[in-house]
């Protein structure tokens, strides 16, 4: 299964999931998925671990504008 398909469900099931619960909720519109080498594990992780202070001093917009241009994906 492709992950773009698997993210699709997920978010299918979980907003079904929340329905049923009788919250009302609409998740952002599309995704983004990138890889990442197991040498770079422990610098993922505690990026994920430190995010909510990261993104006080840094939206995720600025972000991931930033991480695109890096793999020259924008300019």
């Amino acid at each position: 299964m492709r992950i773009a398909e698997a993210v699709q469900k997920i978010k299918a099931n979980s907003s079904h999931w929340l329905g049923e619960q009788g919250v009302q909720f609409e998740g952002q519109k599309g995704s983004g998925e990138f890889s990442v080498s197991p040498s770079m594990l422990p610098t993922i992780t505690a990026h994920i671990e430190n995010q909510k202070e990261h993104h006080r001093r840094r939206t995720f917009e600025d972000e991931f504008l930033t991480l695109l241009r890096e793999i020259g994906r924008f300019n």
